[in-house]
């Protein structure tokens, strides 16, 4: 039946609320281009942390697994050449394109400005803010095409960021907690939503390097659990030269993890002293950013007691697909950070997160979830409390695994449920 197209989009811009859809997205919708519908994903935001990478290769299989026949361009914003690699190994159908944005929000790359040609749609990957702020921007100014956010912390908003945010044709947050901030700001809308950290959605793997290394360190299956240090503030000033820290920041950020370093690694150095004596069984120590490679023998091994300390093993830094192989043969995964838990649950393997209170609002997302028996906030919990729900954990693994299966369960229905709604826009 044909709609007058005028009263469609009348239609359309009540549906949405406060957010008006670029006309140029219903064209494709319509049957009036014979190409595909075309995504340009920005995500990428840094290759010093597995969970930061790992977050790009979950959103392409979130787009790949529910919207197949879309073609997908990836904007990635750093530029390491092994995660490169790493993506077009697993995701050889995807363009990988780079470009900087300038102050004017004009783009410096060919490449980009095909894709904005090309694209029907861009999308805003997860991460701990609207990283590609200026990404979106330049998008705005040189298409008027329609944009969304999948997956993403929005903690703060300032000036230039609601303006852009109120242009939006969806703004689906990692945690419920964001949702309040929008709403709080007055950005309301059916297509507001929480969708988890595109995270949950890594499925690449390496096998092949997992094995290797399990077997030359003689780590049998489900006989070993990976345990993540982390200070609670990242020590940017020491490894990243842009940080542009003031005197007074860098000062507060060394106090508080001189402070709190002995006494959070003394709770989790405890789960891994019973672990080790009550089974014998074996602890991989293992870094989620590459920062963390340099605390593992201060905070978890050198105080350890000398008849545990022989059942110990370290590995340096690595790429999320080793990282995903090894998780998914431990036992379980007990971290500081936030993303490991994340990649393991997504493979079955049962996972703690020690929660750090100056770890921002994404922890939100574990809760919203109903992984809330998982979570630690780590200055509400005792060594023994983490003891014992590990212990829990080694003697009824099955019961363990299928609580980690029914919240997985809770994903795959928000991502689907989210890419239909952009779908039926």
């Amino acid at each position: 039946m044909h709609i007058d197209r005028r009263e469609w989009l009348k239609k359309a811009a009540l549906l949405q609320g406060a957010f008006l859809l670029p006309e140029s997205i219903f064209a494709c919708t319509n049957g009036l281009t014979s190409k595909p519908f075309t995504i340009l994903i920005v995500s990428g935001w840094q290759d010093v942390n597995i969970g930061d990478i790992a977050h790009t290769p979950g959103l392409l299989h979130v787009f790949e697994t529910l919207w197949p026949e879309a073609k997908l361009i990836l904007w990635k914003r750093s530029k390491g050449e092994a995660v490169h690699t790493l993506l077009k190994q697993n995701f050889p159908k995807v363009k990988i394109i780079y470009g900087n944005v300038l102050d004017d929000r004009t783009v410096d790359s060919e490449d980009v400005l095909n894709a904005f040609k090309e694209s029907d749609l861009m999308v805003h990957g997860s991460g701990p803010s609207v990283v590609g702020q200026s990404n979106l921007e330049a998008w705005v100014k040189n298409t008027q095409k329609p944009f969304g956010i999948f997956g993403t912390t929005i903690q703060h908003v300032s000036d230039s960021l609601k303006t852009l945010l109120q242009k939006a044709s969806f703004l689906f947050t990692r945690e419920t907690a964001s949702l309040k901030v929008l709403e709080k700001e007055g950005l309301k809308g059916r297509n507001i939503a929480f969708a988890p950290d595109a995270t949950f959605y890594m499925d690449i793997r390496n096998d092949q390097k997992a094995n290797t290394f399990l077997e030359d360190n003689k780590l049998q299956d489900k006989k070993f659990i990976c345990v993540i240090p982390r200070l609670r503030y990242t020590p940017y000033h020491k490894f990243r030269k842009s940080t542009n820290w003031s005197e007074e920041k860098i000062a507060h950020v060394e106090k508080v993890n001189a402070e709190k370093k002995e006494e959070d690694h003394a709770k989790l150095r405890q789960a891994m002293i019973a672990y080790i004596r009550e089974t014998g069984n074996k602890v991989l120590v293992c870094p989620e950013m590459t920062y963390e490679v340099d605390i593992m023998d201060e905070l978890l091994i050198d105080p350890l007691p000398e008849d545990v300390r022989p059942n110990v093993i370290k590995h340096g830094y690595w790429l999320p697909d080793e990282a995903a192989s090894v998780y998914a043969k431990a036992l379980a995964v007990l971290s500081f950070e936030c993303h490991s838990p994340i990649m393991a649950v997504a493979i079955g393997t049962p996972s703690f997160y020690l929660r750090h209170p100056e770890d921002t609002i994404k922890g939100q997302m574990y809760y919203d979830l109903g992984f809330e028996d998982w979570v630690f906030e780590i200055e509400e919990t005792t060594g023994e409390m983490i003891t014992e729900r590990l212990r829990e954990v080694w003697t009824n693994y099955d019961k363990a695994k299928k609580e980690i299966k029914g919240n997985m369960k809770k994903v795959d229905q928000i991502y689907e449920d989210r890419i239909n709604s952009i779908r039926n826009l």
